[in-house]
């Protein structure tokens, strides 16, 4: 290979050479999802993203400990820690178990992931599931004099800690800044600072999801999940913490400060941050009632859409644009990036068909498999990855359109290894699963049938049975009755 992995690190703004802490060991953490709603495009992109990083990264030869949230407590309304928690909220709404909500939506979320066909994280801790290790995190800030209890609830303090520390190093905010923009918020009267944010919320006697803690009945906070189950698993300083660019601040801001307030430690080395999806130009999210889901994508039943698109177009379409850079969502773009699928899986389909001689022109197509990893160690560049296969492509169908379909032995295997290694391993793509249209099999079948009618009626038994011969090839099972003849597809 040309070059290393190199990864842009939100925290330095800036392209960095990928060295782990412990190589050939790699820690990765990635925001998951909140499990309280069907997944969108939204939720697709961070994770179709975070697992072509995850295929690449072994790919290289790294051992990957890939560790995945899943929210179902503690997600509060509004960005610093307060209002009500989304999920009991639905569980209210729906007459369900909060953790009833919490399954239900963690199942539906693998469910329509899995199709995206991205792989399952090495460990997937819950929130609700580490309530006493963030009780331990509550009391050693405190204990450090970074955070203060008021009416049963604990606050971090963002003031004292910024007379020391950088509050804002990854987002490049100011304290000034911050105080411009939380000034107008509601429920801040028990804390010292408006962007304090909270560590542990006393619940209301009518709150559901609560535990008892040194400070009240209650529940911890969304941010403090994410440092306790980072550093259990991965350790006080790990290599990568991955999510949407609308987790920058404040999620990750406050997940570095009370980090830091609890060991001395910056908790990450590289902090890498995917962009958004908009429609119209707007966030697609589900506080702006601004989305659309997996589920309406491949069911064709958004008022968006004319009809409907399979998992591996719309992680075709997501790979197309580069992590970094933002994603305007259309129809039209689902439509070209159906058939730019479909072009590349037909091009890559027509290989084995090749002559194979030592006599053959070279195209050096070992080029394109080195120029495609060096696309991808520049920053997951996929985009100028999948132009490369483009190209190739051209080069395949003029080989076996216009030449003399022959390739040389080390071509032909090059071409096999970027299928392979690429396109299937590392970008993750399937063909387009094509739907059956019954009534045209069924139509078919009965010009066959009827036509291998003819060939028994006039005792042309050979051409009959090399009718059923083929048909078999296929999967195809006939079998004849006096009066008619029947036919299945093969289990």
């Amino acid at each position: 290979m040309k070059h290393p992995l190199h990864i842009y690190n939100t925290l330095t703004r800036k392209k960095e050479q990928f060295i782990p802490l412990n190589e050939p060991f790699v820690g990765m953490y990635v925001c998951g999802p909140t499990v309280y709603g069907d997944p969108h495009l939204g939720h697709a992109r961070s994770a179709v993203v975070f697992d072509v990083l995850f295929r690449h990264l072994k790919f290289l030869g790294y051992k990957v400990r890939y560790v995945r949230n899943i929210t179902d407590v503690g997600h509060l309304e509004d960005e610093l820690g307060e209002g009500e928690d989304k999920i009991e909220k639905k569980a209210r709404l729906s007459k369900l178990e909060p953790m009833e909500i919490a399954q239900y939506y963690l199942n539906r979320y693998h469910y329509f992931t899995d199709l995206l066909n991205v792989q399952r994280p090495s460990i997937e801790p819950r929130a609700s599931g580490h309530i006493i290790e963030q009780q331990e995190w509550i009391k050693k800030i405190i204990e450090n004099d970074y955070a203060y209890e008021t009416n049963g609830s604990v606050y971090f303090d963002v003031v004292k800690y910024s007379k020391k520390y950088h509050y804002g190093i990854l987002s490049g905010r100011s304290i000034e800044e911050l105080y411009s923009e939380t000034r107008t918020l509601t429920g801040t009267h028990e804390k010292k600072s408006p962007y304090d944010f909270a560590l542990w919320k006393k619940a209301p006697p009518t709150h559901i999801m609560k535990w008892n803690s040194p400070w009240s009945i209650g529940f911890p906070g969304w941010h403090l999940e994410c440092s306790v189950m980072g550093t259990k698993y991965l350790g006080e300083v790990f290599d990568i913490h991955g999510g949407g660019i609308d987790l920058a601040f404040p999620h990750h801001e406050c997940e570095i400060a009370q980090s830091i307030a609890y060991s001395g430690k910056m908790p990450v080395k590289y902090w890498i941050h995917n962009n958004l999806i908009t429609l119209n130009n707007q966030k697609m999210s589900k506080s702006l009632n601004n989305f659309i889901t997996l589920e309406e994508i491949f069911q064709g039943t958004s008022k968006l859409l004319s009809k409907k698109f399979s998992p591996a177009v719309v992680r075709f379409l997501l790979l197309q644009a580069h992590y970094r850079s933002t994603i305007d969502f259309s129809q039209d773009s689902l439509m070209a990036a159906e058939k730019a699928l479909e072009r590349l899986f037909d091009a890559f389909s027509i290989i084995d068909n090749f002559n194979i001689s030592d006599t053959a022109q070279s195209y050096n197509i070992n080029e394109y498999y080195t120029i495609c990893i060096d696309a991808l160690n520049d920053d997951l560049n996929t985009p100028l990855c999948i132009s490369h296969l483009f190209e190739l492509t051209k080069v395949i169908n003029d080989i076996f359109y216009n030449k003399n379909k022959t390739l040389t032995l080390t071509d032909y295997n090059s071409l096999k290894k970027i299928y392979d290694d690429i396109i299937l391993n590392i970008l993750g793509l399937t063909p387009a699963k094509s739907e059956i249209n019954n009534d045209l099999i069924n139509n078919l079948m009965k010009i066959i049938i009827e036509e291998r009618l003819v060939y028994r009626q006039n005792k042309n038994f050979e051409a009959s049975d090399r009718i059923r011969k083929k048909l078999q090839e296929l999967g195809i099972e006939i079998k004849d009755f006096k009066d008619r003849t029947e036919w299945k597809l093969k289990r």
